[in-house]
């Protein structure tokens, strides 16, 4: 599904405003962005070096900060228009993706690791 930066970065935000308040409230120093690929540094962060990666989360989880967290860089929620779009034959398909893989790394972002994610049926 062919889409231009612009109609996928409303997807995004559309998924980020569909996100419970009390969730979206307790965001804290986290940035999110779109790119159109996953480079070599983002699989590697992901451990993964085949297969599709949807989105990525780099940070300090919610859960591992200390009364120390000050003056760090943003965590960033990373999502990837490549490997979705190519991925969806429909923008409904798209949207939902977008919207499990905002999801999904918000989840990381509150310290739900992908073992967790699996148990609750999220992966």
């Amino acid at each position: 599904m062919l889409l231009s930066r612009q109609e996928f970065e409303r997807l995004v935000l559309e998924a980020l405003e569909e996100l419970p308040p009390e969730i979206a409230a307790a965001l804290d120093n986290v940035e999110i962005v779109v790119e159109r690929e996953p480079k070599y540094r983002h699989r590697r962060a992901a451990g993964i070096a085949r297969g599709t990666l949807y989105g990525l989360y780099e940070g300090i989880p919610l859960t591992e900060r200390a009364s120390s967290y000050n003056l760090v860089p943003p965590d960033v929620i990373t999502i990837f228009q490549g490997p979705i779009c190519r991925t969806a034959r429909t923008i409904e398909k798209v949207r939902q993706i977008v919207r499990d893989t905002v999801i999904h790394e918000v989840a990381h972002h509150f310290g739900i690791t992908d073992e967790r994610l699996r148990q609750l049926g999220r992966y």
